[in-house]
Parts: C-alpha cells; structure tokens; sequence
C-alpha cells in the first residue's frame, strides 16, 4: 500500500527514480510517511535526522535560530517543493541547525533519513541528486545573506514585495508587517516605517488586508 500511495510522487520527483533497484525503490516508499501538519506546527527543531520533506499542499519556513532566539527566513517551500536540509544524515556537510515550521496547513511526504541514505550509499545517482538539491537551497541562502548583509532596507522591502507578487500572480500581498519582518529577517517596527514610507511615496497601499502594489514599474526600479 505504501509503495502505492508514493511511487507516483518520487516518480515525479526524483529523476534517478526509473534507474535504481526494485530493492530500493521499495525500502524508500517503505519508509515514507505522509504527514498532516496544523498551522504553526514545528516540524522539525534542528536536533535530528528528520529526512526529505516535499510539499504535496501548504507552505513550509525553513529558518535559522540564534542562542538569544532571534530567527532569520531561509527560504519557504510551497506545493512541490523539497527539503534536504532537514536530512543531515545523508548530506554529512550539513552541520547546522534549521528548523521547519507548517505556515499553512500542509501535507508531506517524509522519507525517513536513515532509508535515504542507506539508498544514496548504493546509487551515486541519488547522492548526487542530494547534493544538487543541497546546492540549490545554499544558493537561496546566499541570497538571503547578501541581502541582509549588504542591502538597504528599502531595496530588500521592494525586492520582498516584487518576488512575492510573482509567486502569487497577484498586486496584494496578504501578509501582516510581522510576517513580511519575519520573511525577511527584520523587525516588525523597521518593515512598517518602510512600508509608510512606500505608501507616502505612492508605491504601495498599506491596509488590514495587507499590502497594495499600486506602482509596480518604480517598485522593480527600486528592487534593481
């Protein structure tokens, strides 16, 4: 029944799937589980192996976390997305804590990390797609520090907001300023004087339903 219920999924997914061996086609979906997640739910706390996580329905944040608790938005898996980096035992440079929390109610696939990594220890094939994977989300990583580090808050604001459009395919991003903060590793107070500021300035409309593009083309000039 497993092997039923994921197959589908890994078939679509992984692209050394039709290359490796019944055995470890079947010891995969064997240790896959799938997951219903409430909102606000922690998934995973950066102390264990937890394994692959792919999105079937929701929104994951995937952060970092300082000893004083100050938390900095790596990047958020949405509906086909992947996690390796919950996965520390089979992608060993891995030696940092992330934590995951469900943004939405999710649904998951989890491939247990032990299974995983025995799988990639027999096909080079799965290992060197872990690390692509791995590869990918430090890219994102990078960014996220390159912005925090050498950016304005203006141009990370407008940035912010021109890439969550995209992803939406909508002009209102209905987040609240602590979520937008959140996302973008800032304080709330910093992320509503910005958003003033756009507003003043005739970019943005700023109401309870959350925040307007109203002057798309000057917002990507700023994001440049």
């Amino acid at each position: 029944m497993s092997r039923e219920m994921f197959e589908p999924v890994y078939n679509e997914m992984f692209p050394f799937w039709s290359e490796i061996s019944e055995q470890d086609k079947e010891q995969i979906c064997k240790n896959s589980f799938a997951f219903s997640y409430p909102k606000g739910t922690n998934i995973h706390d950066g102390n264990e192996c937890s394994g692959v996580f792919i999105v079937k329905k929701g929104c994951l944040r995937v952060y970092i976390m300082s000893e004083d608790g100050k938390d900095i938005t790596l990047y958020r898996l949405h509906s086909g997305d992947m996690c390796m980096l919950a996965a520390s035992c089979v992608i060993q440079a891995i030696t940092f804590d992330v934590f995951i929390d469900a943004e939405e109610n999710s649904e998951c696939c989890v491939i247990s990390g032990p299974a995983f990594a025995q799988a990639s220890e027999r096909n080079p094939n799965i290992k060197i797609f872990a690390l692509e994977m791995a590869v990918s989300r430090f890219s994102d990583v990078m960014w996220v520090m390159q912005q925090i580090l050498f950016m304005s808050m203006d141009k990370r604001l407008a940035i912010f907001l021109c890439d969550e459009s995209t992803r939406t395919g909508s002009d209102v991003i209905s987040l609240t300023h602590e979520q937008i903060a959140k996302y973008m590793g800032s304080a709330r107070e910093v992320v509503s004087r910005m958003l003033k500021y756009f507003s003043n300035e005739g970019l943005v409309e700023v109401s309870r339903k959350g925040v307007k593009i109203i002057d798309k083309k000057r917002l990507r000039q700023l994001a440049l």
